[in-house]
């Protein structure tokens, strides 16, 4: 005895179809998603790198200043511009 084949009504045609464009549809969708999550990395990662490089530059920056602003700095410019530090002419001013 041969079987016969059944023939596929409408509603399974549009249902295996509407199931080949859902699976379709999602593979591309996380193909899409993933690459722009690895672009985003990307991007988050050469900020990363620009800030640790900015932070590096205000670290040099700062510790220029605390070196400009020292005593012995202050003491040396007013030497050279032919002033004289006197202690007793320091005001300190609190809040």
């Amino acid at each position: 005895m041969a079987k016969q084949r059944r023939r596929k009504t409408s509603f399974e045609k549009m249902m295996i179809s509407l199931t080949a464009t859902t699976v379709a549809f999602v593979f591309l969708s996380v193909l899409f998603f993933k690459a722009q999550l690895s672009s985003v990395n990307i991007e988050v990662e050469r900020l990363k790198k620009n800030v640790t490089k900015q932070e590096k530059i205000n670290e040099s920056l700062t510790m220029k200043v605390n070196e400009l602003i020292s005593l012995e700095n202050m003491q040396l410019v007013a030497a050279q511009s032919g002033l004289e530090y006197n202690n007793n002419n320091v005001i300190v001013i609190q809040k």
